[in-house]
């Protein structure tokens, strides 16, 4: 019951107040050198889930492809490797989660070989992302029945054939040919299963859910913990960032300081609410107020951090 509130929690954030209309067409963005972004689109789930709200990604070596992130359903995966033929002929070799949640995984399944003669990518996450995955399949499968209907038919869950371990001295590393990937798997922090990526050519960092732009920061991992992964990203070499929700940006410093300082801001006032005895409900409707105005979806998101976090601060 746990993981379909963590779930639905995920998805009923992503609401937007832009009024961005659904595309026609799958959508590319080329940042150049190689790097190419799809942005998924802000919809609440009210308004109708169809997969496709987070990052998805793909970087253009000389032997072969890296994705990163796949979409919330076959039909996304899809569309975004047909997005990929389009751009070049090169196969697939990589297939990378940033982490567990099924907006960013569900599509993997539209990179499994077509036929037998196609050569299977490896599909790469966190060390912890294939029990967790198994953990969730009942939930996940059950929610995406009820969301996405008939799309969910063939969206199977494809867990890592190859894992990147928790190492503070050596990351895993992975050549496409004339760039090299550095994969990293953090603590617990937006999730149990987060991971990010660094591409040694353009010096793009992939981050994940481990930063939020303009929408209200998420998480049920552990706030401590995102706080400090926040504060080890900022010591990056990157020159631009892909975020797993918004857009691309070179400003990231400024970003990941906003995304720490809303964590902070929250964090204190409910460690402030629990000294006081006041119940989650009260939280619910003080804790980082003061942040309202700064993010997009607060009102939903903000509520169910809450909910996240405060059970856990009690016992501190």
């Amino acid at each position: 019951m746990r993981y379909l509130m963590i779930t639905l929690s995920l998805l009923t954030f992503l609401s937007c107040t832009q009024g961005q209309a659904r595309a026609e067409s799958f959508a590319i963005e080329n940042l150049g050198d190689g790097i190419y972004v799809h942005h998924g689109l802000h919809l609440d789930i009210d308004d109708g889930y169809h997969g496709d709200i987070c990052n998805a990604s793909f970087i253009v070596g000389s032997k072969g492809v890296a994705v990163i992130d796949t979409g919330g359903s076959f039909k996304i995966g899809a569309q975004l490797r047909e997005a990929i033929r389009k751009v070049t002929p090169l196969p697939v070799l990589y297939v990378i989660n940033t982490h567990v949640h099924p907006d960013h995984i569900y599509g993997n399944a539209a990179f499994l070989p077509s036929s037998p003669n196609e050569a299977k990518p490896e599909f790469v996450g966190h060390e912890k992302l294939a029990n967790t995955m198994e953990l969730r399949k009942e939930q996940y499968a059950k929610l995406n029945a009820k969301l996405l209907g008939d799309d969910a038919k063939a969206s199977e869950l494809v867990k890592p054939t190859m894992s990147v371990k928790i190492n503070q001295v050596t990351s895993t590393h992975l050549d496409i040919g004339g760039r090299t990937l550095t994969l990293t798997a953090h603590p617990v922090a937006h999730t149990n299963t987060d991971l990010s990526v660094m591409d040694s050519k353009t010096h793009t960092l992939f981050t994940g859910d481990l930063l939020f732009i303009e929408r209200t920061p998420v998480l049920e991992g552990d706030i401590k913990g995102f706080i400090n992964e926040i504060e080890q990203l900022k010591s990056s070499h990157a020159t631009q960032v892909v975020p797993g929700h918004g857009y691309a940006t070179k400003d990231w410093l400024t970003a990941l300081n906003n995304e720490q300082r809303y964590l902070k801001i929250l964090l204190t006032d409910i460690r402030a609410s629990i000294k006081k005895g006041e119940s989650m409900e009260s939280a619910m409707n003080t804790a980082a107020m003061a942040e309202k105005d700064k993010w997009l979806l607060f009102e939903i998101a903000n509520r169910r951090n809450v909910n996240t976090i405060y059970p856990a601060l009690e016992w501190e």
